[in-house]
């Protein structure tokens, strides 16, 4: 019996799917489990595999199709057996497509001139050619030297907006005021450019004028999206229109992280951390401070979870992804390290599997590393909020009466307003400085 070969939801928001590459080739014998391509996500590059025994009959689509969901793609079957009611008689998309019988040859044009420039070889949409039997709708032929002529006349009826003393007096020179280009309301003539048309030719005269620049294909690139770039996007338009958000901002003293850092690294490579293990731990240890924050607006009701789950925004060529830390609470500091390292480099190489990123209760995005001193990050739905990491910088503080230089780094807070009132975000950062200014208490 045969089995359908479909576009599957290899991840849990996936709605369409790229067909990066065929692993398989038609004719080739297959076993379930088999890998028959591989599939760009939403989120990363997944291998489809394959769901009963067979021959691959026929390959659906080519590679570098995008498809919905739910879509055929192929059929595996026996090598004798008729898949014609499955393909619909179709030829499979990975054979050669029958050519279609030539058109009747045309009369010989005249002999073209030399070779037009790259940009000219576009068929305007008045030129184009029809298919074979498409009905032709006539379109208006442009008279490219009639485009030149000045256009501000057909308000008068074909008279020329002019005052009467630059009509009189293109008159007396012997100008045709119809050649002249207007600068006033409507193109209206008035003696200076009259005179200047006189003295100082062609700039002035209508005819003259320079036609305005065309974008060509060598004005700019068009990329297209890929699937995770569409998925920001949607996310992203989802988030910003209907989640009422607002921010909170904290400036952090790191001098004691700073401290701690370098204890940790001088006693084995082993026990190095990075500033963001750090705040990634903070955030995990304060929410469950502040249960309520560890939420998900679900539409009709307010999902508080009981387990904490810190996502961190990775930037990948793509865009981003957030693969998660699970019980990160519950992890010790060198483990939400590796972790972290871990997590990144399978997000950069696109091999994170659904469920490493999806699932987080509260997320972090830092851009210190890159300079960023402060920013807002977008709520990742149903998540209620989001830490913003910037820089950590030296600065000038008073401490104890005295100005210090001193190391400091700012956090900004966006929370979901259906969820997160101002007082309980500012709790929140409260702990979270408690707990960044006293790293010590990470570690207890």
């Amino acid at each position: 019996m045969a089995t359908k070969v479909m576009m599957e939801a290899l991840s849990p928001t996936m709605e369409e799917g790229r067909l990066v590459k065929w692993n398989k080739n038609e004719g080739d014998a297959i076993k379930s489990g088999d890998v028959l391509a591989e599939v760009e996500t939403d989120k990363a590059i997944m291998e489809l595999v394959a769901r009963g025994d067979g021959v691959l009959r026929a390959r659906l689509i080519p590679e570098n199709t995008t498809t919905p969901v739910g879509q055929l793609i192929g059929v595996i079957a026996a090598a004798d057996e008729d898949i014609s009611a499955l393909t619909g008689g179709a030829a499979p998309a990975a054979a050669a497509a029958p050519t279609a019988p030539a058109a009747p040859a045309a009369p010989a044009a005249p002999a073209a001139p030399a070779a037009p420039a790259p940009e000219a070889a576009a068929v305007s949409p008045a030129t184009a050619p029809t298919a074979p039997g498409a009905p032709r709708t006539a379109m208006p032929a442009v008279d490219h030297h009639a485009s030149e002529q000045p256009s501000h006349a057909s308000d008068t009826g074909g008279r020329q907006l002019a005052s009467p003393l630059a009509r009189r007096m293109a008159s007396e020179r012997g100008l045709d005021i119809a050649q002249v280009r207007g600068s006033g309301p409507g193109g209206r003539i008035i003696k200076r450019e009259v005179e200047e048309a006189r003295t100082g030719g062609a700039a002035l005269l209508a005819g003259a004028r320079p036609s305005a620049p065309t974008a060509t294909a060598a004005d700019f690139t068009d990329q297209p999206l890929t699937q995770i770039r569409k998925t920001i996007a949607r996310r992203l338009a989802e988030s910003i229109g209907p989640v009422p958000t607002f921010y909170l901002t904290a400036e952090y003293d790191l001098a004691r992280v700073t401290d701690m850092r370098a204890a940790m690294a001088a006693i084995g490579p082993e026990y190095k951390v990075s500033v963001n293990d750090i705040i990634l731990k903070a955030v995990a240890v304060a929410l469950t401070r502040h249960p309520e924050v560890n939420s998900h607006w679900m539409g009709d009701k307010i999902r508080q979870h009981h387990r904490v789950h810190v996502g961190m925004a990775v930037a990948i060529p793509e865009g981003l992804i957030t693969p998660v830390i699970f019980d990160a609470d519950t992890k010790g500091l060198s483990d939400i390290s590796t972790e972290a390292r871990e997590l990144a480099k399978r997000a950069r190489d696109r091999k994170l599997q659904p469920h490493e990123y999806t699932g987080a209760t509260m997320s972090v995005s830092n851009l210190g590393m890159l300079g960023i001193d402060e920013f807002t990050a977008i709520i990742n739905p149903p998540e209620a909020a989001i830490l913003a990491v910037g820089a950590v910088d030296d600065k000038a503080v008073v401490v104890n009466g005295v100005v210090e230089v001193r190391k400091r780094m700012r956090v900004t807070m966006s929370c979901d307003h259906r969820v997160i009132d101002g007082a309980l975000g500012a709790q929140f950062l409260q702990t979270l400085r408690r707990l960044i200014e006293n790293p010590l208490m990470l570690v207890y």
